[in-house]
């Protein structure tokens, strides 16, 4: 009979079983889990608050910051909840969520980055055509086109990897539920079929890296022929922190996927896990306020706003 009609929960491999480095990691992801998430709710508020950044960028910007914020909630707060409470199990439907849920967002955040590439080649290489393109419909259905295929491909994916028998134990060499990890404790003859659809849809992503890098050729080889030094400057401006973020994402992606599991050191799949799942999410608002004088000019405004208010309420209170 197969193990996984059996299986109730599996266990995580934590950072490290000494009691002290536990609570560090705990601290840890206590800071970075904060400062992603209040990074990319900031990212959707400026959005939402400031009319003037209802424009298609912005707007897949936004959905970009959801999916950010969907992807580190699902990893982190249950990998701190363990090593706060010195624990390590995940129940079998909790693991199926977070592959379900990771899968999702993540493939989805491939397909919207995509778009991004697209939007931008439209703005600057055919300027003129930019609004007939881009209009709203075609900006909405292009962002539930990437949530519809992040959702379908995860359906895929957490069905194929839990139909498959787990004749490996039910410890996994990470610090939450991944399919290539998962695999490892697969019966030999029964998890071909997700390594299929694992390179399935790691020839897509490689596709769409390919399509963003070919847009992002034409880009600069339309900046590059700009006459005015300040229209360079512009249109470098609003590409290179999207190219910075895909880039980031990418690099750290398909290296999780496609080095060989089997040899790799357990040690070096936790600090490849940090770098594509926690990091990215973290530093994609950074990269885009940083880079982007709207954003920076609405959310100054916004905090001069809420501290004038504050002040003029504690002056009310004094009096």
């Amino acid at each position: 009979m197969s193990n996984r009609t059996t299986m109730t929960e599996f266990l995580l491999l934590g950072f490290s079983d000494i009691r002290e480095l536990q609570i560090l990691h705990f601290v840890v992801f206590l800071v970075l889990y904060p400062v992603s998430m209040v990074g990319n709710l900031l990212i959707i508020t400026a959005i939402a608050y400031d009319h003037r950044l209802h424009t298609p960028m912005y707007f897949f910007l936004m959905n970009l910051s959801i999916l950010d914020l969907g992807s580190i909630s699902v990893t982190i707060p249950k990998s701190m909840v363990n090593s706060l409470m010195n624990t390590r199990s995940i129940s079998y439907s909790g693991c199926v969520a977070q592959v379900f849920f990771f899968s999702c967002f993540v493939s989805a955040n491939v397909a919207l980055l995509t778009i991004m590439a697209y939007d931008r080649y439209v703005a600057i290489c055919q300027p003129l055509h930019y609004e007939m393109v881009m209009n709203r419909g075609a900006c909405v259905q292009m962002a539930a086109s990437a949530w519809i295929s992040g959702i379908l491909i995860s359906v895929l994916h957490t069905g194929n990897t839990f139909t498959i028998s787990f004749c490996g134990g039910n410890t996994v060499d990470q610090f939450f539920c991944e399919i290539p990890q998962l695999l490892k404790l697969a019966c030999s003859d029964s998890y071909l079929r997700e390594v299929v659809v694992i390179l399935f849809g790691v020839c897509l992503a490689f596709s769409c890296f390919v399509f963003i890098i070919m847009s992002y050729v034409q880009i600069f080889t339309t900046v590059l022929r700009i006459s005015c030094e300040q229209g360079r400057h512009k249109a470098f401006s609003t590409c290179l922190p999207h190219l910075t973020v895909v880039s980031l994402f990418f690099c750290t992606g398909s290296f999780a996927y496609l080095k060989p599991t089997s040899s790799s050191a357990s040690g070096l799949d936790l600090l490849v896990a940090v770098l594509y799942s926690v990091l990215p999410p973290m530093m994609n608002p950074i990269i885009y306020s940083m880079r982007n004088k709207e954003i920076k000019g609405v959310l100054s405004k916004w905090m001069c706003w809420r501290l004038f208010s504050n002040n003029k309420m504690s002056i009310c209170l004094l009096r």
